[in-house]
This record gives C-alpha cells, structure tokens and sequence, in this order.
C-alpha cells in the first residue's frame, strides 16, 4: 500500500515542523480504519531475558490491569492458572479492574502487549473487535504512530505450550531475584490508580487569589486534564467532563476546553453511512455537553481537521471525488457542499459552542495540499497551496455561519468562532492565505514559540513547539501575528503552561518563572487569547494560576504574580520557600537539550521504566512512545556528550532545588491543606529529577555497552562503570515506583494514558539486577 504520509525527516528535523508522520517506520493510510494494516508482519517482538518465558512477562505487565479472566481467555488457560502464577511472582494481591479504570486505559494496555501478542490474542485481550483496534490506534491521537507504525511479529502464546516448554534454570533464577528484591513481595498501590480523577471530581471549597478574574486573553483554551481522546461523545457519561472539574478549571482562569471530533462521526457522511453511525447520539451529547459546560463559564471549542482521508476501497467506489494520495478533494464541489453542510448541522445543533480550530496541514491527511503534494491532484496542482488552504477554511466559515444563523433568535448565542492554525504551514504561506480569509467570527493562532533560535550546550538550534525550557514568542509566531492583526484578524498564541513533550509524565512542570515570562511577552504581542496546551496540560496548577493573573492584571510583574500564587497554594509560611525553588528549577530547565526530535524520540515520557537491553534492540524510536535504545535518534543534532552533559545539568538542578526547598521547610508549621499540596508539588518535581537522571544514564549504557563490543583493551574499567549505572538506575525506578504508589498524577497523560505504573518500574528494577548479573559474569 503506498503511503500518503511519506515525510522528509531530515527535512523536518532541519526547519523544525516536525510532524509525527515523519516518524513513520512503515506505510500507513489514514484513511477509513479497514485501510490500516494490523499485521504481525514486522520485526520479532522483544521479550526480556529477565523474565522466565514470554508468559511471565505476560502476566506481569497485565495484572490488575486487564481482569483476570479475559488474561486466561487469552492464552487459553483458566483464571486459578493465573493467579497462581501471578502469586509465584510476588504480584500484588488482586484487584477488580473497574469498567471506569479500563476505559482509561486501554492504551496503557494495548502498549504493553504490543511485543507480547499476535493481532488476534491482543483482540481477544481487549475484548475488542477488529475494527474497534483499528480506529483507536489511527484516532486515538496518531496512536499507531506512537507504537511505530508497525506490529512487531508475535507467535501465539499458549499456556500449556509455554509450560511444557519453560526453562526450569530461569524460573529458578528469576525466583532468587525476588528473593533478594521483593523478600516481602512486589509492592502494591497505595493510592490508586485514576485517585486523581475522583479528587478533581469532587467540589473545591477553597478560595484562590485568581478565582473570578476577567482575563485580557480570551478565549483560554485548555484540554481537559482527564477527557478521553478517542470517541467520548459516544457515551453519555460525564466522567471526561464532571461540574467539579469544570469549576476547578474556571477559578484558575481557563473559559474554554477543546475537544478532538472526526466529522463523519457527529455528522452524516453522505458516501459511506457506515462511518456515521449512532451520530445522531453523539452530537446529542455534544450539546448537551456544551450547555452543561457553559453553566461553568467554560466554552467549548472542536478540533477541525477535515475532510478525513479515505480508503483504497473508498476510492474505487468514488474516484470522482479523489484527490492526492487518499485525499478527499476539497476542491470539488460535492466535498466542499459536504463540509459546509456539516458544519451547518454541527452550529445549529448545538447553541452555545464556542468554536472550532482547524489544522490544515496535520499529521492527518486532509486536503490535497495538506502535505504538500497537491501537485498529485488535477483539480489543486492549478489553484496552489494558498488557494486551497484559504478556501477550505472558508468553507468551514461559511457553513459555521449558516448554522449559526438557523438558531433561535430568540436565545443570545455568539457565533461560534473559527481559529485557523498555521500548524505545518511553509514558510510563505500565512502571507498568502490569511489575506484571503473571511474576517466574520474569525482567529488566527500560531504556535508562539516555534522558530525561536536556542542555544544548549555550545548547539544552536531553533524550536518546534513543545516547550517550556524555551521562552517564547520566536520570530515566527511574531511575524505572522503582525501580519494578522494588520489585517484585522484577533490572535491567539498556543503555548504549553503546564507541561509539554519535554516530560509530560507529570501533570505541571514546576518552571513557573519560564512561563510567567513568556505570558508577560505575550501581553506585549498584541495577542488576544491562548490556547494552553495540546492535549497535555490540563490539570489546575499554579502555572494555569499564574498565566490568569498575569492576564488580569497588565501591570502586574511576573514575580508579584508567582508571589501571589505561592501564597494561594502553600500558604505564607511556605511561599517564599517554593518560590526560591520555582527559579531554580526554572534556571535548571533552560538547561534542557531541547530539539523537536528530542522530544519526541528520548524516553522523556516513560523515563526509568524504559528497559535496557544488553544487545542492540534494531528498533526505532516511535513518537513519544517506544524509546527502546535508539540513542541516536534521543539525541536528535545534540553530540552525545552534550546530550548527556545538559540532560545531567537540566536533573541536578532540580535535586538540588528539591533539596534546598525540603530542608526549608522541614521545621516550619504548614496547616494541613497546604501540606499535602507542598507534598504533591515535591513528588512532581522529584519526579522530574528522576526522568532526567534517568534518561542521561540510559544514554551513557547505550554507550558503554557498544564500547564493550568494540574495545576490549578498557573491558574491565567499562564493566565497572556499567555495573555502578545499572545500580544507579535500579534505585531510581524503586524510587520513582514509591512515589507513583502514593501519588496517582504521576505517569499519565490524557492521549497516552499511563507511559508506565508501578509494575513497570518494579520490572526495570530486574532487568538492572539481571543485567547486574550478566556483567558480573564476563
């Protein structure tokens, strides 16, 4: 199959507009989901050599995740079989898998079991249909993408096979591990999993110094810390979205969330009805949604990435209607009428929505020009990039305002907004396109720090976006926004307030002194609203604080700000102690080797649980995903030493910080409430420490373990320095495991759900041991 995402990387990795397609390992067409191959047809899958058999691994990773009836169905055995096994391993004790816990995480699930299953066991794993996989892994946020684009090859697991096979010598062995490691067993949860999302779930009775504030951005756009990406409008649950949360979220100043949507799901698609069904239920909820929300003082905005692409199949049944690649051609009248007409229904279905913003040059797929190879279609190769942008975007202003004027006049309601993103345009374009846009109900949001020249390390570089170590706006966002407002059009700046692909395993990097900076060059930019975050950034922190007093108060300085929110959060007697520590940890996050491959290819997510492998892996890095042991793709244009050199600096600066900050307060009173939040505010910043140290040790592994290979003159000097790494990282992930035991936040993100829990990190702490092991052997 050919591929419609065939990116330059080297190109993208120069100019900074990285899109995750240019991680690509393998062809994809995102087109309808029976156009994406799940087929075990890639590498071997990699089993540890820490853990017995396959088997072991299986039940390790699974337990208290998946229930344990649906593990037994699975390699065919029955649920006393697992159990038992489980119990040999130390495990925890069992756990009921809640239906609310599996719905948050059966990407966690899917992720883990990637290199243990075929297709058809994962299937039956999930309780899932063949269908059902295949649009979670293209909708759920690219997440086929995020696991390499590829199945690794998995032979079936079956439980009387692999027992009449199992190595008596290993289980003895991995039976002595736990002797030693775990003598009282693998330690459970004590707070847990998703506690978090009962805690912001319930009503906050206190009052903040930014509650009820009118900010000079708006809208202030934020994705909800917890929402479920994939298909959310399809239940009529409020558990993505509680009143509680809502409230949270309004007294630190965000007035909008935004939601993922693929059209032909709230809407009919006219060709294949298919793809439509139960639409009628989802935009029922839509507005039901949007009313409850607005109740909250929070509007609600859509993500427009469309007209979706379509499938080979597709194709021969309407080749009319074909643009480049799978590309539906929004050139063609039929298309055009097809979008507007949507989006009519979606306006006048739902009063009271905030918006929509649109992508027109995403990772997905959408009009002819949308990657740039519209010269492929015969309709757009004469009409040029600019043109087809500008009237697709159009477009969606025009049915956005048919809509709107179908409403009840008799009911005030805004016309919902359309914010045109220049995500992924080429340098060039926004000069072209935004001339050519309808003003009405119109915004224009660039991401402000893209473009931004940095230096980490004696190497420049510029950023993409994704950053707080960088403190924007860059020259591009500058330029576009001046254009923009010249003629007329409000603008909106994405940023990232809480966190960002540098580590997003924590639910706010405590960096507020980057932040208020970049908001107060902000209010110095002519910029009218933000968006806060992609869909990571959505818990109510003091950074989400910060940016609303920032914006209330145009006179305000950023460190009277920071001030003020210390105070709300930990009181005065421990203000001025957190906001030592928060310039600290800022100063140590400008150390951060930033690079928009670096983000997206190191372990910053998954951190200590990344395992380590005594031989080359051969797998890539997937986005934000798989790390394995692809150093060279961790650390992007960095040198290696330099890599590790700022990474080393970036985690000693916050442990340092961390330290000072405990010692600080350690014999000082501190009522109970603003206790548990300075308890919570150390583990995240802890947390923080842990990544970095850790990714800068897996980096210096990497290293010595190919050095071992290719020089045997410093063996015993390089085995010693292993041995001591090994030791180091196997504390780090008992570490980071006790700190995620008590604190739930820790490892999730909304589009990833847990990168790792506990088990993950009790894993790595054997694969160190094993490895131990191996190295004392040579």
């Amino acid at each position: 199959m050919s591929s419609s995402l065939h990116l330059n990387r080297r190109h993208f990795l120069a100019t900074g507009a990285i899109a995750l397609g240019a991680f690509l390992t393998a062809p994809l067409s995102f087109g309808s989901t029976n156009g994406l191959p799940i087929i075990d047809r890639g590498p071997r899958g990699l089993v540890p050599a820490h853990f017995p058999s396959r088997l072991h691994a299986f039940v390790w990773r699974n337990w208290n995740l998946v229930p344990v009836e649906r593990m037994a169905k699975t390699v065919d055995t029955d649920s006393s079989h697992i159990i038992q096994l489980a119990d040999e391993m130390r495990l925890p004790p069992q756990e009921v898998v809640s239906p609310g816990q599996w719905e948050r995480s059966y990407l966690t699930v899917i992720r883990r079991n990637w290199h243990l299953l075929p297709e058809d066991q994962l299937l039956t794993l999930m309780d899932w249909d063949k269908a059902k996989l295949e649009f979670t892994l293209v909708e759920d946020d690219f997440f086929y993408i995020k696991l390499g684009s590829l199945k690794p090859h998995c032979d079936a697991l079956l439980w009387a096979d692999t027992m009449s096979k199992l190595d008596l010598k290993k289980v003895e062995r991995f039976g002595q591990y736990l002797d030693t490691l775990y003598p009282s067993g693998v330690p459970g949860v004590k707070e847990p999993y998703f506690h978090f999302v009962h805690e912001l779930s319930a009503a906050d009775t206190r009052t903040y110094n930014s509650s009820s504030i009118g900010s000079g951005f708006s809208p202030r756009i934020a994705y909800p810390y917890f929402a479920l990406f994939g298909d959310p409008l399809l239940s009529n649950s409020t558990e993505s979205y509680p009143d509680a949360y809502l409230d949270r979220m309004h007294a630190k100043g965000v007035d909008s969330i935004w939601m993922h949507i693929v059209l032909s799901k709230i809407t009919p698609f006219p060709w294949d009805p298919t793809q439509s069904q139960d639409w009628e239920l989802r935009l029922a909820n839509l507005s039901k949604l949007v009313q409850r929300a607005r109740k909250r003082g929070i509007r609600l905005f859509l993500y427009l990435n469309e007209p979706r692409n379509q499938s080979e199949q597709f194709f021969r049944q309407y080749p009319a209607l074909k643009g480049s690649g799978y590309s539906l051609c929004t050139s063609i009248p039929a298309v055009s009428d097809y979008l507007k007409s949507s989006l009519a229904l979606v306006a006048s279905s739902v009063p009271g929505l905030g918006g929509f913003f649109s992508i027109t040059a995403s990772e997905n797929p959408t009009n002819c020009w949308s990657h740039g190879q519209g010269d492929q279609c015969s309709h757009c190769s004469k009409l040029g990039a600019a043109s087809v942008i500008s009237t697709l975007n159009n477009n969606y202003l025009e049915g956005i305002k048919q809509g709107y004027e179908q409403l009840d006049r008799n009911v005030e309601y805004e016309c919902p907004q359309l914010i045109v993103w220049d995500w992924g345009w080429r340098d060039g374009l926004a000069e072209e396109v935004l001339p050519a846009l309808h003003r009405q109900s119109l915004a224009f949001m660039s991401v402000s720090e893209w473009d931004l020249p940095i230096e980490r390390g004696g190497i420049q570089s510029k950023v993409g976006e994704y950053s707080i170590s960088s403190i924007g706006p860059g020259p591009r966002a500058s330029r576009h926004w001046a254009l923009a407002n010249s003629l007329g059009i409000s603008c909106v700046a994405k940023i990232q307030a809480n966190n960002s692909w540098e580590i997003a395993a924590v639910p706010y990097i405590p960096a507020l002194f980057n932040v208020g900076q970049h908001i107060d060059n902000l209010r110095k930019a002519n910029v009218k609203g933000l968006m806060l975050g992609w869909s990571l950034g959505g818990y109510p922190s003091p950074n989400l604080s910060l940016v609303n007093l920032l914006g209330a108060h145009p006179a305000m300085t950023v460190r009277q700000a920071i001030d003020l929110v210390a105070e709300e959060f930990y009181g005065k007697v421990a203000a001025e102690a957190v906001v030592r520590a928060w310039k600290s940890f800022s100063d140590a996050f400008r150390q951060f080797p930033y690079h928009v491959g670096v983000v997206y290819s190191a372990p910053l997510q998954s951190g200590p649980s990344n395992l380590l492998w005594s031989q080359p892996t051969g797998y890539r890095a997937t986005m934000v995903g798989l790390a394995y042991d692809d150093l060279a793709s961790w650390r992007s244009i960095y040198p290696t030493d330099i890599f590790i050199q700022q990474l080393t600096k970036t985690a000693i600066g916050f442990k340092d910080a961390l330290a000072i900050l405990r010692q600080d307060t350690r014999d000082i009173v501190i009522e109970s409430e603003h206790l548990y939040a300075l308890q919570r505010e150390l583990s995240i910043a802890e947390t923080v420490y842990l990544h970095y140290q850790s990714v800068a040790n897996q980096c210096r592994f990497v290293v010595l373990r190919d050095r071992l290979v290719a020089d045997d003159t410093l063996r015993s000097a390089i085995l010693s320095d292993m041995i001591a790494l090994l030791e180091h990282e196997l504390s780090i992930a008992r570490r980071l495991a006790e700190i995620q035991s008590n604190d739930s936040r820790i490892g999730f993100e909304a589009s990833n759900q847990y990168f790792y829990v506990g088990q993950d990190l009790h894993e790595k702490v054997i694969n160190c041991y094993d490895l131990i092991a191996h190295y004392n052997s040579l």
